[in-house]
């Protein structure tokens, strides 16, 4: 069975951003956000979250 989300927690993990970097930029709680993941997102949501993993590896690049 697999895991609710495993695109967004790949995607995070391919570009080395943190679950908890993408909680503090959406400005809830490490165990706010992992709660969330349990459940899968909605697309709005996830876009938003990939925005800010894109953000975040850009970031690291500089």
């Amino acid at each position: 069975m697999a895991r609710c989300n495993e695109d967004i927690r790949s995607y995070a993990k391919q570009n080395s951003v943190y679950l908890w970097q993408i909680a503090d930029s959406l400005g809830i709680c490490n165990d706010t956000f992992i709660r969330k993941l349990r459940h899968e997102l909605n697309d709005p949501e996830k876009m938003k979250v990939i925005e800010i993993i894109n953000m975040l590896s850009e970031k690291k690049g500089d």
